[in-house]
């Protein structure tokens, strides 16, 4: 159902500190209780729960994947050609105390460079380290399936929302990468009990490099 043939997964389980990953060709036919088709089977739901496992380098778990090119991992420069992430998706559950969750991201070699991200209604991107944001849906519902298109070109990302652009963020770098599923924000520390689970359901997810 998604073409996950440049993507590699990060799940929510393993060791401390060393999450447990899932790569080509492997991921074509893997699942499990946080990488699973939904019940009408046109929708792919990631799930993490606030006590998952994270990567040394963050301290919320994820169920998310990462771009590839081929057996190699992806990095481009939005300072040249068009880079697109189109995503068909619907962020259908949040921990309650700490209610937010990244569902789709352009990262580099040591952090995010920008990310779609909800925390309770409010649907925005956000950069800067989480210092700027833009709001895209002021009173995102959950449950509902939307479309969201991140366009790295001519040293800056463009936003669309359902079509429409919502945000223009001018920065630009290389050793770029896309990322989509799950990325909770929260974790027990934040007073969610560990089965607290964050849920992204991708309908549809697009990659195009020109």
């Amino acid at each position: 159902m998604l073409d996950l043939s440049n993507w590699y997964l990060t799940l929510p389980t393993g060791e401390k500190g060393d999450p447990d990953t899932v790569y080509q060709p492997k991921l074509d036919t893997y699942t499990s209780t946080a990488f699973r088709l939904n019940s009408a089977e046109n929708g792919v739901v990631f799930t993490a729960t606030a006590g998952g496992v994270t990567t040394s380098g963050s301290k919320y778990p994820r169920s998310e994947l990462r771009e590839m090119a081929g057996d190699r991992k992806a990095g481009w420069s939005n300072k040249s050609g068009t880079h697109t992430l189109v995503a068909r998706q619907a962020i259908t559950k949040l921990p309650p105390e700490k209610p937010e969750i990244v569902s789709a991201q352009i990262h580099d070699g040591s952090d995010d460079v920008m990310q779609v991200r909800l925390e309770g209604k409010h649907l925005m991107a956000q950069y800067n380290d989480g210092q700027s944001e833009i709001t895209i849906d002021p009173a995102y519902v959950l449950g509902t399936v939307f479309e969201v298109r991140i366009v790295a070109a001519n040293s800056r990302v463009q936003v669309y929302y359902n079509g429409q652009l919502k945000a223009t963020i001018n920065k630009s770098g290389s050793g770029w990468y896309f990322k989509s599923g799950t990325y909770l924000q929260s974790n027990t520390s934040k007073g969610d009990k560990p089965t607290a689970a964050g849920e992204v359901v991708i309908y549809a997810l697009k990659v195009t490099h020109s």
